[in-house]
């Protein structure tokens, strides 16, 4: 079923429903950034929350766009469905209370119909306020720490582990790399061309693949360290985040001593 079909089918069942105070569009389609490849994300209002009840009225209404042949209730998060159906078409609803609409904003949202009027309440704009600091500072950590991992991968000469190190690494960089953009409206994991510059996809298309032999894991790890350490340190101190100077000391004297390895990149 086309999108626009769907979208149409999905509110039209719920519009009546006494329970459901509002429907908007979120996601993509909130923000005018849907492509032919986007799943469709809404933002449900229900007086009582997600509840089973609300559960079966959205099961209801997807119904009506095809045969349903995943769904996922409240798995994920206690507020998320999560549905598939047989022509692969992807349909997720956040549910919340009234009194849930805080974070909220009208640039990420288009009405599908609103009973109580709880758009106007919101700002015209979500708040821009940097990067969360404890996330940031535990993902730099967390870097460091797979790095420092690597003389275990290589001792136990468990290579095939080794390339599930090297993923790990690419995703922290890649969080990174978006972070350095402050990019709005990031949408889901396959949007990252949007999301980038040209410059940083340069960055990630120049390292190499995780290959499962010593010397091509040792080599990716050192490709990604001087990719993420330099550039998350600059970004740190922009940031006021205390770096993690001590962790990265001894993990790199311990990569040292284990596998003779200098950082890959000039002290600073």
């Amino acid at each position: 079923m086309e999108p626009a079909t769907a979208i149409e089918a999905i509110t039209g069942e719920l519009k009546d429903e006494p329970g459901i105070r509002a429907l908007f569009l979120s996601g993509s389609y909130g923000a005018g950034l849907e492509d032919a490849y986007s799943d469709i994300d809404f933002l449900m209002v229900a007086a009582d929350g997600p509840t089973d009840e609300v559960a079966r009225l959205w099961h209801k209404a997807v119904s009506r766009t095809g045969e349903i042949v995943l769904w996922w209730d409240r798995l994920v998060r206690p507020v998320l469905i999560n549905a598939i159906t047989r022509d692969w078409s992807r349909t997720d609803v956040v549910i919340l209370k009234p009194d849930q609409m805080g974070r909220q904003a009208k640039d990420g949202l288009k009405v599908l119909f609103d009973h109580d009027r709880i758009f106007d309440t919101l700002p015209a704009s979500s708040k821009t306020t940097g990067p969360d600091p404890r996330r940031m500072k535990y993902q730099f950590e967390e870097f460091i720490r797979i790095l420092g991992l690597l003389p275990l991968a290589m001792g136990r000469e468990e290579y095939l582990n080794g390339v599930l190190g090297v993923f790990h690494l690419r995703n922290l960089l890649v969080d990174l790399l978006i972070e350095e953009t402050g990019a709005p409206h990031r949408g889901g994991a396959l949007h990252l061309n949007r999301l980038i510059t040209d410059e940083q996809k340069e960055v990630l298309a120049s390292l190499p693949p995780p290959v499962p032999t010593r010397d091509m894991l040792i080599a990716a790890h050192m490709a990604y360290a001087a990719a993420y350490l330099p550039r998350a340190r600059k970004l740190a101190k922009l940031w006021e985040i205390d770096w993690p100077e001590r962790f990265e000391a001894v993990t790199w004297e311990r990569l040292k001593e284990a596998l003779e390895i200098e950082p890959p990149f000039a002290s600073t």
